[in-house]
């Protein structure tokens, strides 16, 4: 679990400083994407001391602007359930991609309140301007230090999204994957969105900073 949770620590501050601008080129290529918004998400949350501070409109604002947007929640959803997913009901697939919608916006804004003075690096593309899905290379330059990342992103009629995640070698689609696994399997689907509905209420009660540090 300590793992896990040092995981989705590094993994939310990747993603927080990830957020898409919503009038994007379509032929624009995603790491440049990336980059250039990137930027502008981790200087808006490195300047304004109320997102810093916690709080949880702004902060929230941010995220909802910048980032949900261009997030495949579903299809993230679809790959942490596994074969579960395809056993739902249309119900249960959207009871359980709102609640795990939920469980990432908390945990998106506890990290766009602790960015101080992170930097982000980006490896060069490897990719050929005809592939639909590519991976984004790059590395988040903190105090102590290098956090590498590794984001999946695919072209979708919307445009640009990520579906997933690497950080330090371990994917986040699959750590989720082995929780919900779990949870499926002493409860059922039903079972699991219950767990994170407790949990996204346990989350809604706490301050941002906190929710992060946990």
């Amino acid at each position: 679990m300590k793992l896990m949770k040092q995981l989705l620590a590094a993994a939310t501050l990747a993603f927080a400083a990830t957020g898409f601008a919503a009038a994007q080129s379509a032929n624009e290529a995603p790491d440049q994407l990336v980059k250039r918004i990137s930027s502008e998400v981790l200087n808006t949350a490195k300047a304004d001391k109320d997102i810093q501070a916690g709080n949880t409109k702004k902060v929230m604002d941010l995220v909802e602007t910048k980032i949900l947007p261009y997030v495949d929640f579903e299809r993230m959803t679809a790959l942490a359930a596994g074969r579960y997913w395809r056993e739902a009901t249309p119900e249960q697939k959207r009871a359980l991609s709102t609640e795990f919608r939920t469980l990432l916006i908390y945990t998106y804004s506890g990290a766009l309140s602790q960015v101080r003075n992170e930097t982000i690096e980006f490896k060069p593309l490897r990719a050929d301007p005809s592939d639909t899905e590519v991976e984004v290379r790059s590395q988040v330059n903190t105090a102590r230090e290098p956090i590498l990342l590794n984001y999946r992103v695919a072209k979708t009629p919307a445009g640009w999204k990520i579906y997933d995640i690497n950080v330090l070698g371990a994917w986040l689609v699959e750590t989720y994957k082995g929780t919900f696994n779990t949870e499926i399997s002493k409860g059922g689907i039903d079972g699991l969105i219950k767990t994170l509905a407790a949990k996204n209420k346990q989350l809604a009660s706490r301050p941002l900073q906190t929710t992060a540090k946990k």
